[in-house]
């Protein structure tokens, strides 16, 4: 969108209360985040009420999920997006009529970009839509059946992304190891990596979000290239055999450990993040026990734990919500305390090494100070590597040698390297 309006002339502006577009993107996926939609639309719209001529669009997934709903609640609003008409935005913001599409947008190496990722990094989105049916999860009636992109379109956007400064690429979608069997392609994240490195000379290239059913030999196996990210982000949800069949998650702790075994065999140094849902319609005291019994097992590199948000449309809603949101936090608690305790033991074994480092920025407050992410750290997700670096300001990369000096609960700290 952002692209769309540079292109059209537009110039953003960070304070909504000069703008005479304001544009709300929202999130429709939990409760909590249509409610954080709708005090956004409620600030936007007092703006609005201040500076006649100011227009407000609205657009994303909760549009998307509930757009009638949207539209009684807040008449005021000029214009709604819902998924399938990102590139309407002009139209949208001008007052001008357009025909929406049947389904969601996906975007191509054609479409107008405006970075707003830190320099040296960026986003690149392979393929839109989910076809699994999960049963704790709208993201398929939001945003429809998975829908890839072709490699040819990805290479080119990466190579426009390496022209622009990007050391590293970060591939995202709702399902990234999915990509191709909608076009009839086995593996075909692989063959897209494989591509990649044949197709760019991009440092790090970093892949996040996939099923474990879906890590496949052929993927680790690429993976072992030194510019793949030794990262895995491989959402588990709970390690109860009982409650995963709840989920519709065709897995359980035994195969999960299994797969860690065998990512860590062909990885030494893979680092995995995970997430799991706490207070799930069945997760009893014995099917909680079994989750922390996992999360001690399985050593974790990066956790993340969400308490159970029961979605109206989902095929969980008939089970109820039987687990009080006190417990479903106690729970959670339980589960980020012994993960921090095991981060903090974890990190301890960088204390001594010396890391690529990609510097995102300087260290608000510090002067001299920056920071930056490891191979082993993934954007606005997991911790980060403070740096002490003087001079920094002349490095010709963001891409610099750091020696490790200590470590905390989730971040390691550095100086860079002579």
């Amino acid at each position: 969108m952002a692209g769309h309006l540079r292109s059209a002339g537009y110039v953003l502006v960070p304070d909504p209360a000069r703008a005479d577009v304001i544009i709300l993107n929202t999130c429709g996926f939990i409760r909590p985040a249509r409610e954080e939609a709708e005090k956004g639309i409620r600030r936007a719209l007092k703006i609005k009420a201040s500076r006649p001529g100011v227009r407000l669009v609205v657009t994303g997934c909760a549009v998307e999920n509930d757009r009638p709903g949207l539209l009684e609640r807040h008449p005021a609003v000029d214009a709604w997006l819902g998924v399938r008409d990102y590139d309407r935005i002009v139209a949208a913001a001008e007052n001008r009529p357009f025909r929406s599409r049947a389904r969601t947008f996906l975007y191509d190496h054609r479409s107008p970009r405006l970075l707003s990722t830190p320099p040296g990094w960026a986003y690149l989105k392979v393929s839109e839509g989910c076809s699994h049916q999960c049963a704790f999860c709208s993201i398929p009636s939001i945003k429809g059946p998975y829908r890839s992109r072709t490699v040819s379109s990805i290479i080119a956007e990466a190579r426009f992304l390496e022209a622009r400064g990007a050391r590293e690429i970060v591939l995202v979608s709702q399902d990234t190891t999915a990509f191709g069997r909608d076009r009839g392609r086995a593996d075909g994240l692989a063959l897209l990596l494989a591509e990649l490195l044949k197709g760019t000379a991009v440092p790090w290239i970093r892949f996040l979000y996939g099923y474990p059913e879906e890590i496949t030999d052929a993927l680790l196996e690429v993976m072992a290239d030194s510019r793949i990210c030794p990262y895995l982000d491989i959402p588990f949800q709970h390690a109860s055999p009982a409650v995963l069949r709840r989920m519709k998650r065709a897995s359980s702790a035994a195969r999960i450990l299994r797969l860690l075994e065998k990512i860590r065999k062909r990885l030494p140094e893979a680092a995995i993040r995970t997430s799991l849902i706490v207070g799930f319609p069945g997760e009893g005291p014995d099917e909680f026990k079994r989750l922390q019994e996992f999360v001690r097992e399985a050593r974790i590199d990066h956790l993340g734990v969400f308490t159970y948000c029961r979605e109206e449309g989902t095929a969980a809603w008939a089970l109820g919500d039987p687990v009080p949101e006190a417990e479903k936090e106690r729970r959670r608690g339980i589960l980020m305390e012994a993960q921090a305790a095991y981060s903090a033991e974890n990190l301890r074994k960088f204390r001594g090494r010396t890391l690529d480092v990609l510097i995102e920025g300087p260290r608000p407050g510090r002067p001299g100070g920056w920071i930056g992410r490891t191979k082993f750290q993934a954007p606005e997700e997991d911790g980060v590597v403070f740096v002490r670096a003087e001079g920094a300001r002349t490095w010709k990369s963001p891409l610099g040698r750091v020696k490790i000096i200590s470590s905390g609960t989730y971040d390691l700290f550095g100086n860079i390297a002579s």
